[in-house]
């Protein structure tokens, strides 16, 4: 059995309470004893292990998942876990913890949501070296350790995006193709809510017809895609009023794809309660007091 073995680094320049997209906190690798348990417990930042030898349970939303080599699995924030490794063949495992505005985003990108936390590699060499060199950016230190943890985190994360695309990933009851299929339609909605998109034009370009796809869509989320790229763009719009005071609404509606701002400020009236206008002075007023 192998000797039991715990080493982490962590981030040298971490500033805590900074608003960042995101931020590796620390990596590390350790050779469990039998039966060591972690938990219950949670967590105020990502967790994501890779199991390199041997086996072990997750805990996880009132389900147990029996892991063992070439599995990752995500631990959320506040979420309460425990995991436990195997009393005959303990798990090695690499882990990374980060944080970030844009970490819940990149992490659904990548095929890890509340309903889908653990992945498996047949081949889960280049991941692992991934867990290791931001393990070793940070041992290293120097003022670029962080931006190189980061570009790291990247890669990683976009490992498993082309796992969840090439459909050799093995999750806890495979991913259905119908949520790849959602996946792809929040990440085209998300990424070209800022153009004159159409859902013809979504709905061609992913290669689906326009009413299975919105059916679909609707089926899954409760909203049409119309409706959905609408908030998204609403969403946008109340965030550029409240950070670009600079920018004029006609200017706000143009940035989130829509040119008739009249249209934009009945939305915005419709979905929040007031105007863009009134919104903006509100946030003036707090931010004034």
């Amino acid at each position: 059995m192998s000797q039991e073995m715990y080493t982490v680094s962590s981030n040298p320049v971490i500033a805590y309470g900074e608003q960042v997209p995101l931020r590796v906190l620390f990596a590390g690798e350790s050779q469990t004893k039998p039966q060591h348990r972690l938990g219950p417990k949670v967590y105020d930042f990502y967790l994501m292990h890779i199991v390199l030898e041997g086996k072990g349970l997750f805990n996880c939303g009132g389900q147990t998942f029996e892991l063992r080599a070439g599995h990752t699995f995500l631990i959320e924030p506040e979420q309460l876990i425990s995991y436990e490794s195997d009393a005959d063949h303990p798990w090695r495992y690499r882990w990374v913890a980060f944080h970030g505005e844009q970490a819940a985003k990149l992490v659904a990108e990548a095929g890890f949501h509340a309903e889908q936390q653990v992945v498996f590699a047949a081949d889960k060499r280049r991941q692992a070296a991934l867990f290791r060199r931001m393990y070793e950016a940070f041992r290293q230190g120097g003022s670029a350790a962080d931006r190189k943890a980061c570009g790291y985190m990247h890669l990683l994360l976009a490992e498993y995006e082309t796992l969840l695309e090439s459909g050799s990933s093995s999750m806890r009851t495979g991913v259905a193709e119908n949520d790849r299929l959602l996946q792809r339609v929040v990440h085209y909605l998300s990424t070209q809510y800022a153009q004159p998109v159409s859902i013809e034009q979504m709905a061609e370009s992913l290669g689906y017809n326009r009413a299975y796809l919105s059916r679909l869509f609707k089926q899954q989320t409760g909203l049409s895609p119309v409706a959905f790229l609408l908030k998204l763009r609403m969403d946008k719009g109340r965030q550029l009023l409240r950070d670009r005071p600079e920018l004029t609404t006609q200017q706000i509606a143009a940035s989130v794809g829509l040119q008739d701002s009249l249209y934009f400020s009945k939305q915005f009236r419709r979905l929040y309660g007031h105007s863009p206008t009134a919104y903006r002075a509100a946030i003036k007023q707090l931010g004034d007091a």
